[in-house]
């Protein structure tokens, strides 16, 4: 089934979205009416850390592949009790990557009748800038937009909803931390070492991005950028989506050195980070710190809407604007 065709009801349905992450896997049940904001009605996560369970560098193991399974059957029990008419489920980079994923969704599909789809990079940071247009509104004029997630970095540029470019790098704070640290905390060395890496990488995209135009407003979006934006003074997630939050480089500095200190324990210590995300918020920090340097941005916006949303405001613009719903080809 194509991830965006329309399905249901314009006037109204209760949508799921399944979203499986290098981190976590989060089912999101929202109520959703075509040209308004989706509203969150349910939440059901865990951290399956899946880029964890990828064995001999690219494949995902037996127990990864069933601990994702279990999940899965379990979020589509959630979400037929929780009334949801239309499912959509997609994957990103730790499926992505794993030489088996494919094989890993046809099992899970043929066990649970749930077709999850795997994103490109490229589709991923379309959907998120998608999500941030939306939110922020055509005011905002020409978006610059940066999404930390746990296997890759999405950077997309435009001024209208698509993007003039999109672009996706292997530069997870999960992947970098599996990939260059070896102590907790890490050797100066490393750090050293895994930021001429990340510096060397995103400097290879800054002409494509920059040759259309410096950005009216630049944002950022994902868990990384909150917890770094929490640390650093902006306001907590219990005082609601629509305080303004934004994170200085300066202040954003200032941290990468200080995290680099810490041991994850005394992170996880730290306002608005979890103890799950903790190890790996020093690789963000040192990803984050790179693309505000080399794109030249003094300050970020948080964005409280990112990939999911994106992905549910994709699916209801398919659907039909009245009548019966798009029967399938």
């Amino acid at each position: 089934m194509d991830l965006f065709r329309a399905g249901g009801s314009v006037g109204g349905m209760r949508l799921g979205v399944l979203d499986v992450g290098s981190n976590t896997v989060h089912l999101l049940v929202m109520d959703a009416h075509q040209g308004a904001r989706p509203l969150p009605a349910f939440s059901h996560k865990e951290e399956l850390r899946l880029a964890e369970h990828l064995v001999d560098g690219d494949r995902l193991s037996e127990e990864g592949a069933a601990r994702l399974g279990a999940f899965v059957r379990e979020a589509a029990r959630i979400a037929e009790d929780k009334g949801v008419e239309d499912l959509v489920a997609f994957a990103t980079s730790a499926v992505r990557d794993a030489v088996n994923g494919e094989d890993v969704l046809a099992q899970i599909k043929a066990d649970t009748r749930v077709d999850i789809q795997v994103l490109s990079g490229d589709d991923e940071a379309r959907l998120t800038f998608l999500a941030v247009r939306r939110w922020f509104g055509w005011s905002s004029g020409r978006l610059l937009v940066t999404d930390i997630g746990g296997g890759s970095l999405e950077i997309a540029s435009g001024i209208d909803e698509e993007p003039d470019v999109a672009v996706s790098l292997p530069l997870g704070a999960g992947r970098l931390t599996r990939d260059w640290f070896t102590a907790d905390p890490p050797d100066p060395e490393e750090v050293r070492a895994l930021r001429r890496h990340v510096r060397t990488e995103i400097a290879r995209t800054v002409g494509a991005v920059a040759r259309y135009g410096r950005p009216d407003h630049a944002v950022a979006t994902s868990k990384t950028f909150r917890q770094l934006a929490r640390i650093a003074g902006a306001a907590s997630s219990g005082e609601g989506p629509y305080v303004k939050r934004t994170l200085t480089h300066e202040d954003l500095v200032e941290w990468t050195a200080r995290l680099a200190t810490m041991p994850a324990a005394r992170r996880a210590e730290l306002p608005g980070v979890s103890a799950g995300r903790a190890a790996q918020l020093l690789a963000g920090a040192v990803v984050a710190d790179a693309a505000m340097d080399l794109f030249e941005l003094p300050v970020l916006e948080i964005c409280p809407w990112a990939l999911r949303e994106g992905v549910i405001l994709r699916r209801l613009d398919g659907l039909p604007m009245g009548g019966p719903p798009l029967a399938d080809q």
